[in-house]
């Protein structure tokens, strides 16, 4: 342990993590589009100079645990004080293009302590569909405008010809310009909270916190996992499809619990495939280190220290770790939701008493844009809730956001409010929650109607393949997509006319024990409650 006391330690802990948590008040409140300002689909965190996390607000998984390949990338780029990069290539640093990270250094009195790291979704970066999240693109170059790694703002000054162009390549850019000015805005106070940090405690002591965070995580976890009895744990699961056929397709992993570390090992796994589900390697690491501290300690502060007893070895040219130009659109928001279900299965021997059933195994991706750019044209993105598995502990939670995404709804007057949309149901889905002694939560039920001519795009999962049941607990419901009350793919882009409705109704989790050992008064508010209908 470096030598910080325990007192000191926990004070800067939490001092370290306000700067995080400020960041992403500053992007959310700072932002224009409604899926950063309403759904909070972004993320900020901070690194030391080394690019080691150091402490992240509570923002989404698969952003954060794919945050450290971003900062190593941009290190090779050689990053001086003033600078802001700006990237969301999958294969350097990225997760999917959607995704735009901002990278900056953090420099106190001319020297770099630190970087500040935003992570958002933008709801459109170009590609061959509004919103850039098609079903059936094939490579990356469909998905919309791809960035390495490029200096937006250099020695404090923006530099116009990189901000012109990716404003020239996306759908609605006045609301794009917005929402980078607002990552941007992010960073920047970072940068202020930190000189203040500096200034009460020292710059030495301050990177002294830095090693004494990672290395109180580390601890900690390491020794939550020699408690796991040691030995090899595996599993698989499928996913329903590419988007270009529905052919299952396989992901597999063993686990090796050894002493202090833990090793997933993805051999086994699909190679990579013509559809977009394909996920980078970061978003396959960001999915494991989720599982990991939800079945040790979540308590654990989140940093570099929580992922370094921590391996993952994927083949190279995998589903999990493809070669470009594959298209990865899907591997990020579906992809990584199976990761974590084949995980959290490989240690359910290990870890029964923190293993759940499993949960919707989808965020239920449904996009809605207008091909008319500028002022004339829209696109709406979310992601839709359903059932978490039950659990030793107590029920699933219904209509909740499951795994790897941490975001909230679009509340009705915000949509009706921003989109020619008009939300015709929007409740729980009786009934879809698997029995057991704990019953899985409840999916959603979610119908909008598209006031004009407009493109549809939806990535969604478990439409065949029910979650799962743990312990003698049932299956939750599949979920189910429709156009106008016509069932359509898991994974589908369509052309509609004005007037037409989407309905997604969103899978439910699975039961945890024997339907049996559930109380009769659980039963009784099941079914005062319209539960148990199906």
């Amino acid at each position: 342990m470096s030598d910080v006391d325990a007192v000191m330690l926990e004070i800067m802990r939490n001092q370290l993590e306000s700067v995080a948590e400020e960041m992403g008040q500053v992007l959310i409140t700072s932002s224009y589009s409604p899926n950063i300002k309403e759904r909070r689909d972004c993320s900020t965190a901070l690194f030391d100079a080394e690019g080691r996390l150091v402490a992240q607000a509570e923002h989404i998984p698969v952003h954060l645990g794919a945050m450290p390949e971003a900062v190593e990338t941009v290190l090779g780029y050689d990053p001086e004080p003033g600078d802001v990069f700006v990237l969301n290539d999958p294969f350097e640093g990225g997760t999917h293009l959607p995704d735009v990270t901002m990278v900056s250094p953090l420099a106190i009195d001319g020297e770099i302590l630190g970087f500040a790291v935003s992570r958002a979704h933008h709801a459109d970066v170009g590609g061959m569909t509004p919103g850039s999240m098609p079903a059936g693109a094939r490579e990356i170059y469909q998905e919309g405008l791809r960035l390495p790694p490029v200096r937006l703002v250099s020695g404090g000054e923006t530099n116009d010809d990189v901000l012109s162009l990716l404003l020239a390549n996306v759908r609605n850019p006045g609301e794009r310009r917005a929402d980078v000015r607002a990552q941007i805005a992010a960073n920047d106070r970072a940068e202020e909270r930190l000189a203040d940090l500096v200034a009460e405690h020292g710059r030495e002591q301050i990177v002294a916190a830095f090693d004494a965070v990672i290395d109180y995580s580390r601890e900690r976890v390491t020794a939550e996992l020699r408690d796991l009895p040691d030995g090899e744990y595996r599993a698989r699961d499928v996913l329903e499809g590419d988007g270009l056929t529905d052919e299952d397709i396989p992901v597999a992993v063993t686990a090796t619990v050894d002493g202090g570390t833990v090793a997933f090992d993805f051999e086994g796994t699909a190679s990579q495939v013509p559809g977009n589900v394909n996920a980078p390697l970061a978003v396959a690491k960001s999915a494991v280190y989720f599982v990991v501290r939800c079945v040790t300690d979540p308590e654990i502060p989140p940093n570099q220290g929580c992922y370094d007893p921590i391996t993952v070895s994927v083949p190279e040219g995998s589903l999990l770790n493809p070669r470009a130009p594959a298209a990865v659109v899907g591997g990020n928001v579906e992809t990584s939701q199976r990761v974590t279900d084949v995980v959290f299965t490989a240690l359910a021997d290990a870890a029964p008493e923190r293993v759940p059933a499993q949960g919707q195994g989808t965020m239920n991706n449904l996009t809605i844009g207008s091909r008319a750019g500028g002022s004339d044209g829209f696109t709406y993105y979310e992601t839709i809730g359903g059932g978490s598995g039950g659990r030793a502990g107590g029920d699933g939670t219904d209509g909740a956001q499951v795994g790897m995404t941490n975001t909230l709804n679009t509340p009705i007057e915000a949509l009706e409010a921003e989109y020619p949309l008009f939300v015709e149901e929007y409740g729980l889905r009786a009934g879809s929650g698997g029995d057991g002694e704990h019953r899985g939560g409840l999916g959603i039920v979610r119908s909008v109607t598209v006031g004009v001519d407009a493109t549809v795009s939806l990535l969604t999962e478990r439409r065949r393949v029910a979650p799962r049941g743990i312990a003698g607990g049932a299956d939750g419901a599949t979920g189910e997509n429709l156009l106008d009350g016509s069932p359509v793919p898991a994974k589908t882009t369509r052309d509609v006319p004005a007037g037409t409705t989407v309905t997604v109704r969103t899978p439910g989790g699975g039961g945890y024990g024997d339907p049996e050992d559930r109380s009769d008064e659980d039963r009784e508010r099941d079914r005062a409650d319209g539960k148990e209908e199906r």
